[in-house]
């Protein structure tokens, strides 16, 4: 498919052929499900972290005398149904973290990609490098309308001076063509792709 070209001031420069096999297949929604819930679970700290009844440090005192009371009987002031006794069955430290299939990852980064076409919230842009000055970036924002709205820069090579002039930014986030997020794909209400990583994108996620 042929796609406009836009410069760095918004205006049309040209075009750019985008392959069919990346920005125009059939959507999949279960595979980009599996995807945002794949990164959320491998952001996930899993410190989460309760103290059993072994583990408290209380008393080893019998609350009160076995017979005679009508109380329960019980053997320590550590028991769970204590106020500052050990916790039943409470979160301990885990890794959330799995693996999703390859071809699963490839199949949702492909249809996020063309679901940006289909809305109309990808534009190519023509490469362009900065000083590291967050007001260069925040000028090619504005020409693209997208000042107030969640924006994501894709580059076809991680340049350094991007992401120091994009990162004081709010909303905006700068990733490299092979280390995309689904997230950032689905939830970007503009999504900006240097044109050579553009290029970059047609054979790293083409069919292989």
């Amino acid at each position: 498919m042929e796609q406009k070209v836009y410069s760095i001031d918004g205006k049309e420069s040209g075009t750019i052929e985008l392959s069919d096999a990346v920005f125009g297949v059939q959507v999949s929604t279960g595979s980009i499900y599996h995807a945002i819930r794949n990164e959320a679970a491998n952001r996930r700290v899993g410190t989460a972290c309760t103290k059993t009844r072994a583990e408290v440090n209380y008393s080893n005192t019998k609350p009160y005398k076995q017979k005679g009371t009508g109380n329960a009987r019980r053997g320590d002031k550590k028991s769970p149904i204590a106020v500052g006794g050990g916790t039943i069955f409470g979160p301990k430290p885990r890794d959330y973290s799995y693996s999703l299939p390859k071809k699963v990852k490839r199949l949702a980064m492909k249809s996020l990609l063309t679901l940006g076409v289909q809305e109309e919230r990808l534009v190519v842009v023509d490469d362009f490098t900065t000083a590291g000055k967050t007001k260069e970036i925040m000028a090619i924002i504005k020409a693209f309308g997208t000042e107030n709205q969640r924006t994501l820069i894709i580059m076809g090579s991680d340049d350094t001076m991007i992401r120091r002039a994009a990162r004081n930014i709010p909303n905006v986030h700068v990733q490299a063509y092979d280390k995309l997020s689904a997230k950032e794909l689905l939830y970007g209400r503009k999504i900006l792709v240097l044109k050579g990583a553009a290029s970059n994108l047609n054979s790293f996620y083409g069919e292989r």
